[in-house]
């Protein structure tokens, strides 16, 4: 069992750094902001509106449950996803985006992580949402919590703006959000030395030992192995709204 962080400490170490905007925050969504996987509120909604068809959802499902025991790799269960979206508006997948974040999505938002991101902003550091999540469901918690940067997957659209059924590459998972991340630190002169990153899955490893400040949240067991290896300190939360850690959740990626 690695060491953990209060959440009081998490908020006085980053009142007792420096501030700035070289200093980084980097968030992932789904099990760190967010409680779950928020991309299961549209899948419910289609379902709900009847616009999935009984392919579809065992499609889902199937493809979901290859990714978890290791025979199908994220971007393939992503663009597997995509494809049943195909002819569909943007624009109107970002209103529904919005509207499900408002309705089913914000009471998940974990309280403390809430904090957390304020005291960043609090301290003039670059925030940033850096998930696997498309647009339609990591924006809306973004400009909830007012962050104004996100590194996240896009929709690839036709000059109508119609989902084709792809998604943008590099697709932005595991290795390739890190390479994401260093990509805009690049950019906006943000030093990783000085950075943190909160997420909660072990393919996001990788960008964890490229921070200085790595802060695993409720760490899966591949993360808190690694946690534990590397000596990262483990923020344990309690789920929002009473609901119990150990309730089963359908979460392919982050």
């Amino acid at each position: 069992m690695g060491r953990t962080l209060s959440p009081p400490e998490s908020l006085e170490e980053i009142g007792a750094g420096p501030g700035g905007p070289r200093v980084g925050a980097f968030f992932d969504l789904d099990g760190t902001l967010v409680d779950g996987f928020t991309a299961t509120a549209h899948a419910g909604h289609r379902i709900r509106q009847r616009q999935a068809a009984a392919g579809e959802i065992l499609g889902i499902l199937e493809a979901s449950v290859r990714y978890r025991i290791g025979r199908m790799p994220f971007e393939r269960l992503l663009v597997r996803a995509a494809g049943y979206l195909r002819g569909e508006s943007l624009l109107e997948l970002d209103e529904l985006g919005e509207y499900l974040f408002e309705s089913r999505i914000a009471q998940r938002v974990y309280p403390h992580m809430r904090a957390v991101v304020r005291r960043h902003q609090d301290r003039g550091h670059t925030v940033v949402l850096s998930s696997s999540a498309l647009t339609i469901h990591a924006e809306p918690v973004a400009r909830h919590l007012g962050i104004d940067h996100v590194l996240c997957n896009h929709f690839l659209t036709d000059g109508q703006g119609r989902l084709t059924g792809g998604i943008v590459d590099p697709i932005i998972w595991g290795a390739r959000k890190a390479d994401a991340v260093q990509a805009f630190c690049r950019v906006e002169q943000v030093d990783l030395a000085h950075s943190y990153f909160y997420a909660d899955g072990p393919e996001d490893s990788a960008l964890m030992r490229l921070v200085g400040h790595p802060r695993p949240v409720n760490p899966r067991p591949g993360l808190a192995s690694a946690a534990t290896a590397q000596d990262w300190p483990v923020l344990n939360l309690p789920r929002p709204g009473g609901r119990r850690r150990g309730e089963r959740r359908l979460r392919p990626g982050a």
